[in-house]
């Protein structure tokens, strides 16, 4: 069983949205030609994943899951007779979470920061539209995070991967600028190359082996209360 720190780590390198997955890459080479446009739009990112997905997890276990509205009525629970299955529902209501949150940061962002609400342009809203965004909620459904603090710290950790994403692709296009790159390759050209360069680097986190330690050591403590046991049961036999 992974643990929470393992889910954070592992959605920031291993499992990154950008160069794991290629999700979001929309907004992440459009919005990357400047440090302080990438930074505005990673966390505008972050705070999205790490509102929306939680809320989602919520949405998709106590109310649009088979049997998740037990807590109402045991009639509507796995076993009960009149079993309600919501499932289908999980496309509209996860959009819907996150349209509304994407709306919010909108409306934050013109108010304290237009400077960067100009800057970002159309690709504030779009975040609705975002790959990642959605993806972050599929991958929650998905895989069937245990606790909410699982669902969190994986919104919080794929957040941050996707910031740390266009940020680092953001200071790398600034300092091209001042490159002799080959005039075919400017622009885009170069951009899709260095996108290739940066998600081949983070393929090397891949070889960490996340809890690996702890499940070696609870199955060597498992192993020598079995052995403990045994040479007990044979002295009692003796």
């Amino acid at each position: 069983m992974e643990s929470t720190l393992d889910i954070f780590v592992k959605a920031i390198f291993t499992e990154n949205m950008i160069f794991a997955y290629f999700l979001g890459m929309c907004s992440y080479l459009a919005v990357s030609k400047t440090v302080k446009t990438g930074v505005g739009l990673g966390l505008a990112v972050v705070f999205v994943l790490g509102v929306t997905v939680p809320m989602n997890y919520l949405l998709e276990n106590y109310v649009l899951k088979e049997g998740a509205l037990s807590w109402l009525n045991e009639d509507y629970g796995v076993n009960g007779s009149n079993t309600i299955d919501l499932s289908f529902l999980s496309f509209i209501m996860f959009i819907a979470v996150v349209a509304s949150i994407v709306q919010l940061v909108e409306m934050l962002v013109e108010k304290f920061a237009p400077a960067l609400y100009g800057a970002l342009g159309i690709f504030l809203p779009l975040i609705a539209v975002n790959c990642s965004i959605l993806g972050g909620a599929l991958f929650m459904q998905d895989r069937q995070y245990s606790t909410i603090l699982d669902a969190t710290s994986f919104a919080l950790g794929s957040g941050v991967g996707w910031f740390i994403a266009i940020v680092s692709l953001a200071a790398i296009r600034e300092k091209i600028r001042y490159s002799n790159v080959p005039p075919a390759l400017r622009g885009l050209g170069i951009t899709f190359i260095v996108t290739g360069l940066m998600g081949i680097a983070f393929m090397s986190f891949m070889g960490v082996e996340y809890g690996k330690k702890e499940e070696a050591k609870s199955n060597t403590e498992s192993g020598g209360a079995v052995e403990t046991s045994q040479i007990i049961n044979v002295k009692q036999v003796n």
